[in-house]
């Protein structure tokens, strides 16, 4: 049986934790994913024009096979410097890979962009992202808070935008027989759409959970899924450029996994966002999706089975997660809300 865990978050797996920061001005924000303990890590990058930092570090044939915080930022280029920033401040406290006495965080990012976005981008030399992440991790540290936090218009979601709607951060979660959990957060900035072409339905709709983005059911009649793909790319937003958009996700997972095996989960996660955003993996887009084990539970056996399923899940969680993500959010200048469009329909 699988079901939602009780928040509905990537924060129902056990020692996740979650912070987020936006600058209201600028129209931009940072998500930090905070393990308690070092955790089992890998990444997939599916999209033309991705913008990342430290994932040529977690191949399966390179020396670090654990991470210490995972960081999403808007902000294009500029939004790495908020993952340097979270880097900082746990070497600070000792926190990182053990080389002799020196402690070096392991700290892989992906950015989306979100600078024209229409907020205040006049930043000059300081652009605001150090001191956003600053203090999104804060925001995952503290005592209350980081195992809740708001979707849509928020963190890394706060200057998205998903074809021609306001796109937003998105989380979901499931249970997968009460023992094994796997979560899903994402910052959806696609260039395809999440809804069905002159409809409000979400393209994840047969995945919805108890209503969890609006129960809208798809038209009654439709012409074959086939002739519709043309109609959903000419309905994103024209003159698209390369790097000017970007749905990055994280699925995280209470199972105990190597870093090969995550690296799978994160593969098959990649086939939420082609569930749930028509077309994923554009050369617009930077599609990257890390996946986190905590390694609290052991794999059923027989175990390739066992990480089939869990892989399986993660694709649908994360579908669930870019629609919830763009339901939460709120207008933003021209790009209007989910909800503003089609919530009365």
């Amino acid at each position: 049986m699988i079901s939602p865990g009780p928040r509905n978050l990537i924060t129902d797996v056990e020692g996740i934790r979650v912070g987020n920061a936006a600058d209201a001005r600028a129209w931009t924000g940072v998500t930090v994913v905070l393990p308690e303990s070092p955790a089992v890590a890998a990444v997939d990058v599916r999209g033309g024009a991705p913008g990342t930092r430290e994932t040529d570090a977690l191949d399966a044939s390179c020396l670090v096979d654990r991470i210490h915080a995972v960081v999403l930022s808007g902000g294009s280029a500029f939004g790495l410097d908020a993952a340097g920033a979270v880097a900082a401040a746990l070497g600070a406290r000792g926190i990182g890979f053990p080389v002799r006495e020196a402690r070096v965080p392991v700290v892989p990012s992906a950015i989306l962009f979100d600078l024209l976005n229409g907020g205040d981008k006049s930043w000059g030399e300081e652009p605001p992202y150090r001191a956003l992440g600053k203090a999104a991790l804060a925001a995952a540290e503290a005592p209350s808070g980081a195992a809740s936090f708001v979707l849509g218009n928020s963190g890394a979601g706060y200057g998205a935008k998903a074809g021609a709607l306001k796109g937003g951060l998105g989380s979901a979660s499931a249970v997968i027989e009460e023992r094994l959990c796997v979560g899903a957060l994402v910052a959806v900035n696609s260039w395809g759409s999440v809804v069905m072409p002159d409809s409000g339905c979400f393209w994840a709709w047969a995945l919805e959970q108890g209503g969890e983005f609006g129960g809208k059911p798809p038209p009654h009649s439709r012409a074959p899924l086939d002739p519709q793909l043309p109609a959903a790319i000419a309905a994103a937003p024209p003159g698209g450029l390369l790097g000017a958009n970007t749905t990055i996700a994280i699925i995280a997972t209470n199972a105990a996994l190597g870093q090969p095996e995550a690296r799978r989960v994160a593969i098959m996660a990649q086939d939420g966002l082609a569930r749930a955003i028509r077309p994923a993996h554009t050369p617009f887009d930077g599609d990257t999706i890390f996946a986190l084990a905590t390694g609290r539970e052991v794999l059923a056996e027989p175990r390739a089975m066992a990480l089939a399923r869990l892989g399986a899940v993660a694709a649908d969680c994360l579908a669930r997660a870019v629609a919830r993500g763009v339901f939460a959010a709120e207008r933003l200048g021209e790009f209007p809300s989910w909800r503003e469009l089609h919530a009365g329909e």
